[in-house]
This record gives C-alpha cells, structure tokens and sequence, in this order.
C-alpha cells in the first residue's frame, strides 16, 4: 500500500484512542503469543528486545517503532531492561461513499491492518507526541479525551511524515496465518467465524474467502480439525473420561462431541480408543503419534451429525447438522507449522400441495403467530409481516433456502434448493434428497448461499438473521417462542400456502384423538412414561413437554403422564428441560414405560444390576428410540413419531 494511499484513508478515518500505557520488563523476561485486542503502535524508549509480530523479527533497541494489527500475535524476548509504549486504538473509514468504494477495490488494505518497524529519524518528536497523549489520557475528563484524538492525530502526522522521508515499506498482516494461530491457541474456547473476523478486523466473507483460498477449506473446518486431532491424543493417551475430553477440545457435551468426532474420523470416540489401543497390543508397539494428526480419516465417506446440546437459543427442539466433507479435503488438511511456512424409514404423510413453488393468495392474511402475509399480485410478490419488520418476497419463490425449519417446510409441499445439515434418521430425511447441505444451522455458509443464488431464505435464529439478511429477502421464525401449529402458520403465510397448514393440523389433531382413543381402548393411555437418555454414569431425565426426544407426541399430544416426581415438574414447566440422575436413584424416575434415547456409541447397560432390576426394564417395557428421528419437531416428524411411539407401547408387554 503506498504512502499517499495511506494518508488519503487516514483522512477519512474517525479514530479512537482505546488506551495509552507504558511497560518495563526486566532482562531476560519474555512475553509469549500475546494477541493483541486492538490496533497498536508500539514504541521503544530504552533496552532492547527482539520482537516478533505474526512471526516476523524485530530488533528493537531504544526509538524504535512498530504498527500491528488487532489480532496480531506479539512476542518480546528482552536482551537487557527494556521500556516501551503501548498505543492502542480503533479506526475505521467514516465515509459510507468513500468506504465501499474503497473496499470494493482493496478489501484488506487500510493503514490500520498494516505491519511495519522502523527507527524514525527524528525520535524525540514521536516521544513527545506520545507523553503528551499519555498525560492528557491519565486525566480522562472530556476536554482531555478531546485534546488526546486531537494529539493523536498528530502523533499520526509526525509518523507519515517520517515514513515518507525514510521511505518505509509496509505489510499487510495475514489473516490467515493470524487466524491459523489464532485457532491453535483458543481451540478449548468458543470460536465461529464471525468471532474470528472480529478477532482480525476483516468481515466474515473476506476472512473465510481468503482462509479458503490459501487452505482449501474453511476456518471452521479447521477448528473442527484442530479439536479432532486433539481429541484423538488424549483418546489414545490418558484415561480420562469422554466428558472430560469433550471439555477440553471446546464441546460443552459430550454427546455433540461424539458425533462429530465420528463424522470426521468414522468412528466412535470410544471404538477409536478401543481400536487403536487393541491394535498397539497386537503389534507390541507404542501408540503412533500419527494417530493425531489433522486429516486423517478412518472412514471417508461416513456422514454423521453434531447432537442438539449445541444449540444457541434453547427452545423445544435445538439443533444440529449433517455436513458432507470431501476426504480429499481431509487428507489435504496439513499440520500448522506446514501451513504457515505455506503461507425414520417409513410411509410418507401426505403433503400440502406438490413442486417447488408456493400458490399466490389475492387476499390480505392475518395469522395468531409472528408472521403474516400480504399478496401483490401485480408485481408478483409478498409482503410478510415478521418480528423484524415487513419483508417483500416472491410470490411463488423457486430457490428457497432454510435453516432448520425444513420439516415444516417439505409438509408444505415445498422442496428447498438448499438447507442447514440434517440427521440421517429424520423423518423427512427422504424428501430433501439431492438438496445442498450448508453446514451447520447456526453457522451456515454465506458465500455457499450467494452461489445458489436463492429468491427466499428463512432462519430461525437472529444471528443466522444477520448473516444471510443481505443475500435474499430473509424471513426469521421466532421458533422457540412457537407452538409447532404457530410455526407452521408462520411459515404458511409466507408461501400463501394457510389453507394447506390448517389442513396438517386438522389431519394431525385427529391422528391424536384416534391415537389416544387407541391407547385408552388398549388400557395403556393412563399407565406412566418415562423418557431417558444417557448411559453408566447417569441418565438425563426429560422434565417438560419440549425436552424432544418423543416428550412431545408422548406428554403434550397424547397428554400421557410421568412419574409423579417428574410430572410435578412437566407440570409447570414451559420450556426446554431435564435433569440428570444419577444411576443409584433413578428407579424412583422410571414409570410404567421407558423410552431411552439411543445413538450410536451410547452404553450398553444390559449388565447394569441398577438398570435390570427396574420393573420396566426387567418385564420387557423399554423402548429405545433413535435420537435422530426424535430430535426435530416440525409436524412432519410429530406425525412419524406419533405412529411410532402407538405402535411400540402396544407392541410391549403390558403394564399392571
């Protein structure tokens, strides 16, 4: 970036000083891998140290002065007493016009992500400038905050008048070398893409464009990656537990942890553990180092998905995704040192209506949910009524784009041109066959939806709101704060399609009524039923009628009962909630019927004398139901489950 360019930004900059300090370190300490928070110029006054932004070495003894960027990593190893002055700030370009102009041809290149040292020829001048700011910070009244940016912008001055004279050349700093360490160093913590554009000052898209670009994949990728191989050193190298694990690479459950370790790798956690460890007996050899290097896959082609503990927002059914990954990607995933020296199965229900596209309605609709809708059929569009204002929307949208919400969507009879992952074991599994798949609903691809350029999109999160808002006419669904039958209005309305969801829901209320006239006449619709997941070390017990796995279609549309312990609760409870028991005294939260939640890798607790000697489990009545095909609750899948929760407690042996 040449000088004159730099100037012409700093002009049309609004800067403000975050913080003035100064530091003295003693001979022979360091500072290691110190990212910095902001924008800053530090500035020598006496010693020398050996300094490295992002890697690149400096010499820095007395006035001497470097630029780095926010989310730069500094390190300091001193040579003798060392003094200097840390000026943090913030500074972006003021102008709107003059800014996307200005990023439209040089995204990455404003004076304020450049990487430079040099000894200014006249240092006392800077020196003063910078005491002077010092001074006047320390004072933080409002004429002195004034008078500090009016020195600031004169310490800048004094600084481009002394590059100019020394002819200094300046650097951009890497974000992707920035956010490949960054990664390293903050893997156990929670990381997405927008937190590390934050981190670097770039936005989501250029940082991911530019990560993809050098690295063939993107930064989530790799962090997923990073915990991966994590993850398989303390599988193969301690005995802690797989909680513990999940902990310590950034997965606050266990069961999510699970999931997506045996997406990449192939298999479970545990069944890793088990094959490596048997095979290092076999062969009388230590366990291979290799074992845990990114990239490294077992089974390429297995697709599995993350569990709902991930979820953002709670609500009564979170979320999670099936992402397809190219095992070439895998294999080309290279250690960090490499880069930075580079750089259910069933009959379907019966849907609404057929094709893609959704009837236009003439007439203005009104609906007890967040949205409603509004046709102009003379220009062909909609105009629906959200939580974030109106929204103007095709009329009869083709390429539809959905996170989450798909099952509402499909028993409309709209097939989307792309959504958010999905279990294999979804009841609509089926239906979305040869839909492009965006990664996970809470952090979807953005440059993965431009390029399917879609006329609608429809999010279920304000985040995802914000991401995708400028794509395409967006429609955010307060799901968590809707019954499935408001959901589904909502959703209705924005395809015109109200008839077609009061339709389902009359379809799906006499499913009930026959369904609990089924069980009554079975004499099983007042036994009790308990609905449980986890494995040795204790069990999760579902508390609320939103809690998923089948506690819907069992306490809210059959109205069936738990356990008097556990009603009191259901009773009372509006949200999304369970409790976890330990093994000893779960017999006093079982009832009549089990139904234990199950996925692949859970404990088999057939020798559990605790577990075996609970009546329902001894006389025959656990029903174990997959976690996938119970985890959504869109009325498709309360429809599938609904057959199968009737079908299975009739098939059991009755209870007395």
């Amino acid at each position: 970036m040449q000088l004159d360019e730099q100037m012409k930004c700093w002009n049309l900059s609004a800067v403000k000083v975050l913080d003035i300090r100064r530091i003295v370190m003693e001979e022979g300490e360091q500072l290691s891998s110190y990212t910095l928070p902001a924008n800053v110029f530090i500035y020598t006054i006496r010693g020398s140290a050996v300094l490295q932004l992002d890697g690149r070495t400096h010499n820095a003894e007395r006035f001497y002065m470097l630029h780095g960027a926010k989310g730069t990593s500094l390190d300091i190893q001193t040579i003798e007493d060392f003094e200097y002055i840390l000026l943090y700030y913030r500074a972006f370009l003021a102008f709107p016009s003059y800014r996307k102009k200005w990023l439209l041809t040089q995204p990455e290149a404003t004076p304020f992500s450049l990487q430079y040292g040099f000894t200014p020829n006249s240092p006392l001048r800077l020196l003063r400038y910078l005491d002077e700011i010092e001074e006047a910070w320390a004072q933080s009244g409002s004429l002195d905050l004034l008078r500090t940016k009016s020195l600031f912008y004169q310490f800048i001055h004094e600084m481009m008048v002394q590059l100019t004279e020394q002819e200094i050349k300046t650097e951009l700093a890497d974000p992707v070398k920035q956010t490949l360490r960054y990664i390293q160093n903050h893997y156990r913590e929670q990381v997405t893409l927008d937190s590390l554009a934050e981190q670097f000052n770039y936005s989501s898209r250029h940082l991911s464009m530019q990560f993809k670009r050098k690295t063939g994949y993107s930064p989530i990728d790799y962090l997923i990656q990073t915990r991966i191989a994590k993850a398989r050193t303390l599988l193969l190298r301690s005995d802690a537990t797989l909680s513990e694990i999940a902990a310590e690479v950034g997965y606050s459950d266990m069961y999510y942890f699970s999931r997506i370790f045996k997406k990449h790798v192939g298999i479970s956690p545990i069944l890793y553990q088990r094959k490596m460890r048997e095979e290092a007996k076999t062969e009388d050899r230590p366990l291979q180092i290799s074992e845990s290097s990114i990239g490294r896959r077992w089974m390429s082609g297995y697709i599995d998905y993350e569990n709902h503990y991930q979820y953002i927002d709670g609500g009564s059914t979170p979320m999670k995704r099936r992402k397809t990954s190219s095992s070439m990607i895998m294999v080309a995933l290279l250690s960090i040192t490499m880069l930075l020296s580079a750089c259910s199965s069933g009959t379907t229900i019966p849907t609404a209506g057929e094709g893609t596209g959704a009837s236009s309605n003439n007439s203005s609709t009104s609906v007890s949910s967040d949205t409603g809708s509004q046709t102009n059929k003379d220009n062909e569009t909609r105009t629906v009524s959200t939580v974030k204002g109106d929204v103007v929307v095709p009329a009869n949208p083709k390429r539809v784009v959905v996170l989450y919400l798909q099952g509402d969507v499909v028993a409309l009879g709209i097939k989307p041109i792309a959504t958010s992952d999905v279990y294999d074991g979804a009841a609509y599994k089926s239906e979305l066959e040869g839909v492009n798949a965006l990664g996970t609903w809470f952090e979807p691809n953005p440059e993965a939806v431009i390029d399917l350029d879609p006329d609608l999109i429809i999010v279920p999160s304000e985040e995802t709101y914000m991401l995708l808002k400028d794509i395409a006419p967006t429609v955010y669904i307060p799901y968590e704060k809707l019954s499935t039958e408001e959901r589904l209005h909502s959703i209705a309305s924005i395809f015109g399609k109200e008839q077609e969801a009061e339709t389902l829901i009359t379809n799906l209320n006499t499913k009930v009524e026959k369904s609990k006239k089924t069980l009554a006449d079975a004499g099983i619709l007042d036994k009790t039923i308990s609905i449980v997941e986890g494995g040795l070390k204790g069990m999760n017990i579902a508390e609320s009628k939103q809690y998923g796995r089948g506690s819907q279609a069992v306490y809210e549309y059959l109205g069936m009962k738990a356990p008097e312990v556990v009603q009191k609760k259901i009773d009372v409870v509006s949200e999304e909630a369970g409790s976890s028991i330990s093994m000893e005294v779960l017999p006093e939260y079982i009832g009549d019927y089990v139904f234990r939640s199950v996925y692949d890798g859970a404990d088999n607790l057939t020798d559990n004398p605790i577990w075996s000697s609970i009546p329902a489990i001894k006389e025959g009545r656990l029903i174990e139901i997959d976690f996938d095909f119970f985890y959504y609750s869109d009325i498709y899948s309360i429809n599938k489950q609904l057959d199968f929760v009737v079908e299975k407690l009739l098939e059991a042996p009755r209870a007395q």
